[in-house]
């Protein structure tokens, strides 16, 4: 129960929060409140958590704080924010577009053939960009504000990368182009 309380990832779960209080805000502000200029103002402010995130993640290691896995999370969630978070909020604002301005019904990606198989490699693709961020992270922090201990473990991160690389290829696009109906 010691991760509950652990700052970096009462960090992390306050920019989740506050990435989705800030797109469904300034969406709402775009959409509803037809605040046009308040709504990009807001959906401006998103990368601001990531910001958040990197120095409250700094200062811990900075102050000796003992790595844990929030502090390896942290550059996931980074890497994912960066390289999804756009995307996320395209997503959302054409629904919202569709919902309030009556914009075009949001296309959806078939289950199978090859645009889902483009899909798929597309997402794989920003998930190694995700991945190189976070391991870009994980050594700037080791070699400026961690210790040598401090530097070992978070290390562990690349092991995790790893493993959610693989599983990402195999579930994602490997098992799309096996499934015989992208042709």
């Amino acid at each position: 129960m010691d991760e509950l309380n652990n700052p970096v990832l009462l960090t992390i779960a306050a920019c989740e929060v506050g990435f989705w209080v800030l797109v469904v805000g300034g969406l709402l502000l775009r959409y509803v409140a037809r605040l046009r200029r308040a709504g990009l103002v807001t959906l401006a402010l998103v990368p601001v958590l990531d910001v958040v995130l990197v120095i409250a993640v700094a200062i811990d290691l900075h102050r000796g704080g003992e790595v844990s896995f929030a502090h390896r999370l942290a550059g996931i969630y980074l890497g994912c924010t960066v390289m999804f978070g756009h995307r996320m909020i395209e997503w959302l604002d054409a629904r919202f577009a569709y919902r309030f301005a009556g914009g075009p019904a949001p296309v959806k990606v078939p289950k199978d053939g090859p645009e889902r198989a483009r899909k798929e490699w597309a997402d794989f693709a920003r998930w190694l960009g995700a991945a190189a961020i976070a391991g870009l992270l994980t050594l700037l922090l080791s070699y400026t504000v961690a210790d040598a201990e401090q530097r070992e473990q978070l290390m562990g991160v690349f092991g995790s990368l790893g493993v959610i690389t693989v599983i990402w290829l195999l579930t994602g696009p490997v098992w799309v182009a096996g499934s015989g109906r992208n042709r």
